[in-house]
């Protein structure tokens, strides 16, 4: 189900790269990192960063492993690296919110938080040198 709301900068969210993308670029259902803030106007687009559980060979200056303390659920369970060079404006049709369970009832339990200060800034760092705006460290 799409998002009801505009994701906040920072926030964990799954997006589905699975029409209208094609190898390599990112495809599928995964986890993803809102970098953008909310437009002033109404808009149903935000930019991210995919995060994979591939690590990327080589691991280049714009490449972020995440710690396992920002990511929820089940996500936190594998090495999970921010592809920087890779960010997207996706529309926000294509995003939702990480199913972390099931409640006793059986209904199903969703989060939409925001990743580590550290985290965040170093994905930030990491998209600005993708994009050639600053040089490696």
């Amino acid at each position: 189900m799409p998002l009801t709301f505009h994701p906040h900068p920072g926030m964990v969210l799954i997006c589905d790269f699975n029409t209208g993308f094609k190898a390599p670029e990112m495809i599928k259902r995964r986890p993803v990192v809102v970098i953008s803030p909310r437009p002033r106007r109404t808009n149903q687009l935000c930019t991210i960063v995919p995060l994979s559980t591939t690590a990327p060979n080589p691991v280049e200056p714009f490449h972020h492993r995440m710690d396992p303390r920002s990511l929820p659920g089940k996500l936190a369970r594998k090495e999970t690296w921010a592809k920087c060079d890779m960010l997207a404006t996706v529309s926000l049709e294509r995003l939702d919110r990480v199913m972390i369970g099931k409640a006793p009832n059986g209904k199903r339990i969703y989060l939409a938080e925001p990743v580590l200060d550290e985290d965040f800034k170093a994905i930030r760092r990491g998209v600005m040198m993708a994009l050639g705006m600053i040089a490696p460290a």
